[in-house]
Order: structure tokens, then sequence, then C-alpha cells
């Protein structure tokens, strides 16, 4: 069988300017993982990254510390649902309820609290496609964009190949929907689990795709050190 490792994004910039950097802590974490990985002994075939930043950097701070390490191929399928298109979008109408929403969101790193009820509040309508803004992409799109990525994945590897993706939470969630059947709502109450720079596996035989393992952070784990386990 071969074998998919869904690998989350160190932690990028919440509440900074633009998001999609990784922290210093990040880099750490992606690090710790690359290390990790190469005392394992794990050799890759393949590895492949979403386009974005936060994505892409991550992955080149694990492979470095691989021998033999695989060129890292981009695929914007394994993209971030937009999460703050979302907040644009969702985020007028829910004012009249929620007034002080604006100043929480744009506050975000000293509200963490607030500002995951809120997003999770906006979340629920945007999974739920009960909103009028046409220009942002729905659930189902995302899904069906994750899936093609997933697929066009499978098509190109051969029986026993190793593969690397370098993706996002909302990314793996949608997968976690995908594969397992769970409810939306349950996929995304194990979302906000999932530890930057984890690790989850897929075991795959031809188009047969069955999750094998999900949010390992041993590499985090074994430090003993709980600052380095992060979730945004």
């Amino acid at each position: 069988m071969g074998s998919i490792y869904l690998i989350r994004h160190g932690q990028a910039s919440f509440g900074a300017e633009d998001y999609d950097v990784l922290s210093a802590l990040g880099e750490r974490q992606s690090s710790l993982l690359g290390s990790h990985l190469a005392q394992s002994g794990l050799c890759l075939d393949r590895a492949i990254s979403g386009s974005l930043l936060r994505q892409a950097h991550t992955g080149r701070l694990v492979l470095e510390q691989l021998e033999q390490a695989p060129a890292l191929e981009t695929d914007p399928a394994f993209n971030e649902f937009d999460a703050e298109g979302v907040i644009r979008a969702l985020l007028p109408a829910l004012l009249p309820e929620e007034p002080k929403a604006i100043e929480i969101m744009r506050n975000a790193a000293h509200n963490r609290a607030e500002f995951q009820r809120l997003f999770v509040r906006l979340l629920e309508t945007w999974i739920g496609g009960d909103y009028d803004a046409p220009t942002l992409q729905s659930w189902q799109s995302f899904v069906d964009q994750v899936d093609d990525g997933l697929q066009r994945l499978l098509g190109s590897a051969t029986s026993r190949e190793k593969v690397a993706v370098f993706t996002s939470g909302g990314t793996i969630t949608a997968l976690l929907h995908l594969l397992t059947g769970m409810p939306v709502a349950s996929a995304f109450a194990m979302n906000w689990q999932i530890v930057n720079t984890s690790l989850s596996c897929l075991k795959f035989q031809g188009e047969r795709v069955t999750l094998a393992s999900f949010n390992s952070h041993a590499h985090l784990q074994l430090l003993n050190t709980p600052s380095l386990i992060t979730y945004r």
C-alpha cells in the first residue's frame, strides 16, 4: 500500500498584518518535524505543497532535514479555504447580534476566545450555505477542490509510494469528511484539535483510501515543552 502524510503547516502569524507567514515558533516546529522524520528513517518519494507561503515554507524546512528529499511540488488544491473571505462576506449579517464583532476580529490576537466563538458561528453559516455572497467559494466547492487534488495525486502515484502533502487544517478537515463520511460538524470539531506540524496518515491502494492515523505530534510532545504545541 502507498502512504500519504498530511502535514499541517507550522504556526502562522495570527493577528499580524500578514497571516500567511510562519512565526519563529512555526519555523522551529517545522524543523523539529523534519529532524524527527529523518531519525525515523522515512524516505519520501514525492512532496506536495499547497501554494500558500506558510505551507511551502513548512515543506522546505522539513525536507531540508531529510537525505535525498524529493523536490517540492505545488498544487493549489491543497490550499486552505479563504477564512478572511468568509469573515468579510458573512460578518455584516452577524453585527445586529454581535455589535462588538468587528472590534474583536480586528484585534484577534488579544481576543482569542471571542474570535474563536465568532469564527465558529461564521463557519456554521458558511457550511450551511444560507447566505447571499455569490463571490465567496462555498463549502461544497472547497470540498470538491480538495477531492480533485486527492484524485490527481492517486492517479499519478505508484502502488507503494510515500507522499508528503504540506497543507492546512481546513483541508485536512475536508479530507476527514470525504474519507470517513463523518458529518461536517463533527469533522470541524476535530479541526480545532489539529496541531501545527502534526501528521495524519492516509493509506491507499489504487483509488481506495483509508485514514490510518490522525494528528500525530510526537515530535513536539517528546520535548516536554508545552509551548511548542499550538493550534493556530
